[in-house]
């Protein structure tokens, strides 16, 4: 095959995404004290986007060195399955955010920590069941009118697939909006109770809502143009239109560790110690809050 341009930048990007997140991965995996229900949490995003980043490396290098169908289900059935996990890893990680200010004294509990495997296991659970239907015999190897704009998908498995999404983005814009307004009002209690200015209070609030829109915007520009162009697309489309679309959502795994990982300060801390060469592997803390707002 000729060498396409496009697989190239997806491959780059790729292997950018699978550095990023193999340190997230390392950091969580090997520091004790990150066993928090949150840290769970943006370890399964780090977990996903990395197999994500690989699925990319494999699907390039299967593709020009070791062309094969069952090869080819084999890496988009992993890319369906590591996608489907960080976007509802973001889920999760949003409604434990939600949570934790909704149920701020009851936050560290046992319960907590059962609901988070909960959500892991409906997380990895319903993903690798999506990933899975490729390999089982959901395709359009033996029915090219049936595929999608993502071949071998068929054009129905993408629509469930983008129809989650929606349904996904929905449910955390909803959870965004409600902690927009308990971060508006628990900023505004804290102003009366220690008397702060009003000004205080709007930078407070304005901070909170900035970092929410930042969360929110980023997934949405990265995610929703190749969503719609799922739904609106068909296998005739030029090639083109869906590597100009998917190469924006590879973005959003490479920007999650910058967002929910490395602006942690904890694990700040913990990389600044290996940076050193001081790393220890308890680490005298504890998470205040798994909110960063």
């Amino acid at each position: 095959l000729a060498l396409n341009p496009w697989d190239v930048v997806l491959c780059v990007s790729g292997t950018i995404i699978s550095c990023e997140n193999a340190i997230v991965v390392v950091v969580i995996f090997y520091t004790p004290a990150f066993r928090a229900p949150m840290f769970l949490l943006i370890g399964s995003l780090a977990t996903a986007d990395l197999l994500a980043g690989l699925g990319l490396i494999l699907h390039f290098a299967f593709v020009y060195f070791v062309p094969s169908e069952a090869v080819s289900l084999l890496t988009v059935g992993l890319l369906v399955t590591s996608f489907t996990a960080s976007v509802c890893s973001l889920l999760t990680i949003t409604i434990d955010r939600y949570l934790s200010l909704y149920n701020a004294l009851t936050y560290y509990s046992e319960r907590t920590v059962t609901r988070t495997y909960i959500m892991l296991i409906l997380t990895w659970g319903a993903s690798i069941c999506y990933g899975l239907l490729p390999v089982m015999g959901w395709n359009c190897l033996k029915e090219p009118p049936a595929c999608s704009v993502v071949r071998p998908l068929t054009k129905s498995h993408l629509i469930i697939l983008s129809a989650s999404f929606f349904a996904v983005f929905a449910a955390m814009l909803q959870l965004y909006v409600q902690i927009c307004r308990i971060v508006c009002r628990h900023a505004h209690q804290i102003a009366v109770q220690r008397h702060f200015l009003a000004s205080s209070h709007y930078v407070t609030t304005r901070k909170g809502i900035a970092t929410l829109a930042v969360i929110l915007g980023t997934f949405a520009s990265c995610w929703l143009p190749f969503a719609v162009y799922c739904l609106l697309g068909d296998y005739t489309y030029p090639a083109l239109y869906t590597y100009a679309t998917l190469l924006p959502a590879t973005y959003n795994s490479m920007i999650n560790p910058v967002i929910y990982a490395f602006r942690n300060q904890e694990i700040q801390k913990v990389l600044w110690a290996v940076c050193c060469g001081c790393f220890s592997s308890t680490p005298p803390f504890r998470s205040r809050s798994p909110s960063d707002v």
